[in-house]
């Protein structure tokens, strides 16, 4: 590269934005920080923007917003932006070369299709904005040329699996999946599992509610989804296996039975910097695997009797149409009334289960269809949601 890589980082202070920032900072003759945006936390996107000599920054609230402008906290030269309308602004800036959305949920949705139609390429973490609207970011991506680049570790590990190989080649894709803190968990015990149970997981360090999902495999049923758009299969050509120590991050199988794995430790800053750098590759920011130390690699299939998100959205991946994004939806909704002591951890794939069976199916026809069926889908899963939480009241 004869000049660093202009990056715009929709998310910024969550935990994949902090990951994405050590391997910046790795790599300053490589990269550079274009633009960074978060929701609200405004002191951090300062202390950010001083670091890393920003010179625009979006904040989504805005009252946030309206309190950082009259902080005097950001460096003189760095430009504000406010809003749904901000976050689009900085991803579309003419000087912006790769976008990276890791927002979670949809919010980074509408930055992301205007980053993609004005030709920039997309380092995608946001799993949701593929799950909700997968048909109409990959249309757009094709027709301007943009490159989806994955950034998720399970992604990014088929996609470099995937590199030389013939499309026409490959059979099956596998997802691997630690199984969360409740793998080794009976059925009864689920039922005693609280949200402090849930906010612990034994690999990875995440966000709540990409933790939370990861207890359920709501996560991988995401990703399951998200892999359908990304590399072109349909899900029942998409496997899943629990792999406790997150060692492999996914593989691909090839029609003569060859099965190629990419290993590192369950660190994001791997997947982050291949993803960033690609099609380069640097000094890592944190160490590898050391083979000299013992180390054991178990795979087993998940259970999803005791895990039903994961059936219910490949159930959704296969049935298409406004289904997964409803998924995505009542997921989001359940979650955020766990987390709230509304519902009980169980519950979650209940309310997905109601709102999957409630809604009218469909192909949506265009963008405004389908947030209308975004929004449809959250009415009925807070519906479902109200009416179990007035069973536990009782």
């Amino acid at each position: 590269m004869s000049s660093p890589k202009k990056i715009v980082l929709l998310g910024a202070t969550g935990s994949i934005g902090e990951n994405t920032l050590r391997v910046v900072a790795k790599h300053p003759d490589k990269l550079e920080l274009l633009a960074i945006a978060g929701r609200r936390r405004w002191r951090d996107l300062a202390r950010i923007a001083k670091e890393f000599n920003v010179p625009h920054v979006a904040i989504y609230d805005e009252a946030a917003c309206t309190e950082a402008k009259a902080s005097g906290e950001f460096p003189a030269e760095t430009k504000l932006y406010c809003g749904l309308e901000g976050l689009i602004a900085v991803s579309v800036l003419e000087e912006a070369e790769l976008v990276v959305p890791a927002v979670v949920g949809t919010l980074s949705l509408k930055p992301t299709l205007a980053a993609l139609e004005k030709g920039k390429d997309i380092a995608l973490a946001s799993k949701e904005i593929l799950v909700l609207a997968g048909k109409f970011v990959m249309e757009t991506a094709k027709k301007s040329g943009s490159r989806m680049l994955p950034l998720d570790s399970e992604h990014n590990a088929i996609f470099q699996c995937l590199q030389g190989e013939r499309k026409v080649d490959v059979d099956r894709l596998i997802l691997t999946a630690s199984g969360g803190p409740f793998r080794d968990f009976t059925r009864e015990q689920m039922t005693t599992v609280t949200k402090e149970m849930a906010l612990k997981h034994p690999n990875w360090d995440m966000g709540p509610k990409i933790t939370i999902d990861s207890s359920t495999m709501a996560n991988k049923g995401l990703e399951l989804i998200e892999a359908r758009w990304l590399f072109d299969l349909p899900a029942d050509r998409i496997d899943v296996t629990i792999h406790p120590q997150s060692i492999v991050h996914s593989m691909v199988q090839y029609v003569d039975g060859s099965i190629l794995a990419q290993l590192c430790p369950p660190v994001m800053t791997f997947a982050i910097q291949h993803t960033l750098l690609y099609p380069e590759r640097a000094v890592g920011v944190d160490a590898t695997l050391d083979f000299s130390q013992l180390m054991s690699l178990e795979f087993r299939p998940p259970d999803e009797v005791q895990f039903p998100c994961l059936r219910l959205a490949r159930e959704a991946a296969l049935a298409g149409g406004i289904a997964t994004g409803a998924f995505n939806a009542s997921n989001e909704v359940a979650v955020e009334a766990f987390v709230a002591d509304r519902i009980g951890y169980l519950d979650i794939p209940r309310v997905i289960e109601q709102t999957l069976s409630a809604i009218s199916n469909h192909d949506p026809d265009n963008l405004d269809d389908l947030l209308a069926a975004d929004a449809e889908a959250r009415r009925i899963a807070a519906d479902k949601v109200a009416t179990l939480t007035t069973s536990l009241a009782q």
